[in-house]
C-alpha cells in the first residue's frame, strides 16, 4: 500500500513538473531544430503535414547555415482559442517570418496556414 501511494505521489510531481512551452517557445524550438537538423524535436513540435513540408526543404536551407544560434526575436504573438500566431526574426532570414500553431495533444505545434489565411496582426 505504501509503495502504491509513493508511486502515485511521484507520478503527480513528475506530471506537474513538466511545464508547457508557450507558442513563442515552440516556434523558436522549431526554427532551431530545423536548422540544426534535430528532426526528432522538429517532429515533436510540428503537425505531421508541417513536418513533411519542413523535411522536404530542409537540405536547401541548412547547407549554407552552419550557425548554431538563431538569435530568435519575438516580434508579436497572438492566441485565439486553440490557434496561435507567432511573428519573429532570426539570423537565417532577412524578413520576419510568421508561424501558425495549433494546440494538439495539449501542446503547441507549428502547422500549415490555410490558403489566404492571414495572421490576426
Amino acid at each position: 500500500m505504501r509503495n502504491l501511494i509513493f508511486i502515485l505521489i511521484l507520478t503527480t510531481f513528475i506530471s506537474c513538473g513538466e511545464s508547457q512551452m508557450s507558442s513563442a517557445e515552440t516556434a523558436e524550438t522549431v526554427v532551431e531544430s530545423f536548422y540544426q537538423k534535430q528532426n526528432s524535436d522538429l517532429k515533436k513540435y510540428t503537425t505531421s503535414e508541417s513536418y513533411e513540408s519542413f523535411l522536404s526543404v530542409q537540405e536547401l536551407f541548412t547547407q549554407e547555415n552552419n550557425v548554431k544560434e538563431s538569435n530568435f526575436k519575438l516580434i508579436r504573438d497572438s492566441i485565439i482559442g486553440n490557434n496561435a500566431w507567432v511573428k519573429f526574426t532570426t539570423i537565417y532570414e532577412k524578413k520576419p517570418e510568421t508561424f501558425k500553431l495549433v494546440k494538439e495533444e495539449n501542446m503547441w505545434k507549428v502547422t500549415e496556414s490555410g490558403m489566404g489565411e492571414k495572421a490576426p496582426f
